[in-house]
């Protein structure tokens, strides 16, 4: 029989912002913090009630990333075009 050990709350909050704002997978936090995968996902479910879910928000994380890279190109390559004119 597996032991259950109350995680503390700051605990807890860390691990989910990690999760939801530095992109970190469930199973690498999981890893980190030595707390299962299953009560990680547990907390995610009860927190994403009217909220976009963690999956949502790392796409659209991704997504942001993958623009800015985007217009930083697109910025460097019209500053050059400028600077030939």
């Amino acid at each position: 029989m597996k032991k259950h050990y109350k995680v503390a709350p700051e605990v807890k909050a860390d691990i989910l912002r990690r999760i939801k704002d530095e992109g970190v997978t469930v199973q690498q936090a999981s890893d980190q913090y030595g707390v299962s995968t299953k009560t990680i996902y547990g907390w995610l479910s009860k927190g994403a009630e009217g909220t976009p879910s963690w999956r949502d928000v790392r796409r659209l994380t991704r997504e942001k990333d993958q623009l800015l890279q985007l217009v930083g190109e697109l910025t460097a390559e019209l500053s050059v075009t400028q600077k030939k004119s």
